[in-house]
């Protein structure tokens, strides 16, 4: 159990997967959540159901969080529902699949300004916050294995988690004075709604490249997000944690596109 009683997180795209995943797994190890989404109304509403069936307080908010102006919207309706925030989770996240030299310029710009953009924005509206209310926050961004690989066809996708692994380290460094830890979780192969349709048989097929022996699942995610956010991990901070079932450490990965 981690000292996450009474704590107050805000999630951005818990919607579904990895964010639906982790939001429950704050839940129940005592978190009130705050839930943002950008466009899947049905899918937030359906993750604070859920979490409200384990006796938790859930407060939806629509924002997209490639721009400054919805995240600081966001936060101010977020802050009526409660004075302080303890936790962020960094999750909102697209990917476009598409060869170099056929990927459009709106293509890129979607993409790093939901998940570089979106991070960077998040960390710092929320770190303001915390500072303001004295709290020695968490923040916890969600990178992927694109932090360390090229994977072909995801040249903005990878270049985006990417940038998140340094804005972890960058952010760690400046916000540690203030007791805020930052640190980045990336997943390695995690069966969600999105991953199901890469490939027919995408759980049979990572599952024979993961040394474990099986793809992840949302809560593996959310187990590594729970740690970063409690009080146990306090000197823990400007790391990325591979929950990946140790995909990304075998010597020679046999990816090909």
């Amino acid at each position: 159990m981690f000292s996450l009683q009474g704590k107050t997180a805000l999630v951005t795209g818990a919607s579904k997967g990895v964010g639906k995943g982790v939001a429950l797994g704050l839940a129940k190890q005592g978190c009130d959540l705050i839930l943002n989404y950008n466009s899947d109304a049905a899918g937030v509403e359906a993750t604070a159901a859920e979490i409200r069936a384990l006796g938790r307080d859930a407060f939806v908010v629509q924002a997209d969080v490639g721009y400054r102006s919805e995240v600081e919207r966001m936060c101010s309706e977020a802050r009526r529902f409660r004075g302080k925030l303890d936790i962020l989770v960094n999750n909102a996240g697209v990917q476009t699949w598409k060869p170099l030299l056929d990927l459009e310029d709106e293509d890129w710009d979607r993409v790093l300004r939901t998940n570089l953009k979106g991070c960077f924005l998040g960390t710092q509206v929320a770190a303001k916050w915390m500072i303001e209310q004295g709290v020695s926050g968490r923040i916890v961004n969600i990178g992927s294995g694109s932090n360390k690989l090229a994977f072909p066809n995801l040249a903005s996708y990878t270049a985006s988690k990417g940038g998140i692994e340094m804005l972890t380290k960058v952010a760690a460094a400046e916000l540690g004075q203030y007791g805020i830890t930052v640190n980045c979780v990336a997943p390695g192969a995690v069966e969600i709604e999105r991953t199901k349709l890469e490939a027919a048989d995408y759980g049979k097929t990572w599952a024979n490249l993961t040394p474990i022996g099986r793809v992840g699942n949302p809560s593996d995610v959310a187990a590594a997000v729970c740690f970063l956010a409690g009080d146990e991990s306090a000197f823990v901070t400007g790391q990325t944690i591979w929950v990946d079932g140790g995909l990304f450490a075998k010597p020679a990965w046999p990816y090909s596109s």
